[in-house]
């Protein structure tokens, strides 16, 4: 895959997006100046180790780090996937944020994929495993990837140590088709799980308590599974937290999360507080309105600008979150993508983003 000029970029403000654009479109990429003036100057571990994953996955890319890690030079290659890839990642980022990034490109593999990933299964800075089990993955069937997609927790890892182990599997696509997603519906049921390690079993069913009690008022139908590990699906460290999820009538999807951190005074400690807090997240993405929530819009509007030139592709969405909005951004730079924005009518305060794909299509898929 011959790329063209290298596209410059400067700090280290969504690294991921850049690097997987730059995958998808072929076009190298430059990036200086990462965080030149922190007392830690450079790439970060789970940033490096997200570079080094991204070189598994694909064959024939050039990577090149200076000294200093300040200096990043990628140049694609073509994303090869396969099975039987495993990868450690550092537990200072959760298994999602590098789950995500795969989800963007696994689809265009030359090979299905199934990867095993180790680390942090519920961390705070990302959404969890089971967020991403039960609001992203079924996101990817509107797109019409739905067959072979799996996703197994087989331990849990909480902060500080980690020692969680996920399997990730997904299939491989033609094209992407292009769609619209325009009427969330109302809210009809929802659903979570709350999962504790190596602390009493106690915990998750306090923390379901504390979110019935929040949720009950505006809908009966809350139903949170608990999920209770111990011995050997236990990860290194104690943790529990709760990830929920509500389904509209139009088969739209809400997530919030939060796990607790036993190690800060100051954030979220006890399981009641954890709880309340997830349902009253969960209640302010509702309150939002669009088709998705804050923590997916990027990966929507990443998905629609890959569809097919047909026909045009919209998505209503709330107001949109920096990753979003950087998104939009560099959908512009790499793949030469304009959405038309247009705020839509009434009091809902929503947009309505509209766009033709770039059509890109996966060579290696076999048509006959």
């Amino acid at each position: 895959m011959k790329g063209g000029n290298a596209l410059r970029y400067r700090g280290s403000n969504f690294l991921r997006q850049r690097l997987v654009l730059s995958t998808v479109s072929g076009r190298p990429v430059v990036i200086t100046d990462i965080r030149v003036k922190d007392e830690e100057p450079g790439l970060r571990d789970y940033e490096a180790s997200f570079v080094r994953l991204l070189d598994k996955l694909c064959d024939g890319s050039d990577i090149s780090i200076d000294e200093t890690g300040t200096t990043l030079k990628y140049r694609p290659g073509q994303i090869v996937g396969g099975s039987g890839l495993v990868h450690s990642c550092p537990p200072s980022r959760s298994l999602s944020y590098f789950l995500e990034g795969l989800l963007f490109l696994a689809p265009l593999a030359k090979q299905p994929l199934t990867v095993r990933l180790k680390g942090v299964t519920n961390g705070m800075d990302d959404v969890s495993c089971d967020t991403f089990r039960t609001a992203t993955l079924p996101l990817l069937a509107k797109f019409g990837l739905e067959e072979q997609l799996s996703f197994k927790i087989l331990k849990r890892g909480a902060p500080p140590l980690g020692g969680g182990e996920v399997i990730f599997s997904c299939p491989i696509t033609k094209g992407i088709q292009p769609i619209e997603l325009l009427n969330e519906g109302k809210v009809k049921r929802v659903r979570g799980v709350a999962y504790t390690t190596k602390v009493s079993p106690q915990f998750a069913a306090r923390m379901v308590d504390s979110a019935r009690a929040v949720l009950n008022d505006f809908l009966p139908d809350v139903w949170v599974y608990t999920d209770h590990c111990k011995g050997e699906a236990c990860g290194n460290s104690p943790g529990y937290g709760i990830s929920l999820v509500a389904e509209t009538i139009a088969r739209s999807l809400k997530s919030a999360d939060a796990c607790a951190s036993l190690q800060d005074d100051e954030a979220l400690g006890s399981p009641e507080a954890v709880g309340s807090r997830v349902a009253e997240r969960l209640l302010a993405e509702i309150n939002l309105d669009g088709v998705v929530d804050t923590a997916h819009q990027a990966l929507v509007l990443y998905f629609l600008s890959l569809a097919e030139e047909t026909k045009p592709s919209r998505v209503r969405l709330s107001r949109l979150s920096p990753a979003a909005a950087q998104m939009l951004r560099h959908i512009r730079d790499f793949l030469g993508v304009v959405f038309q924005i247009r705020e839509d009518h009434g009091e809902s305060g929503t947009v309505v983003l509209s766009c033709i794909g770039a059509g890109i299509t996966n060579t290696a898929r076999r048509t006959f």
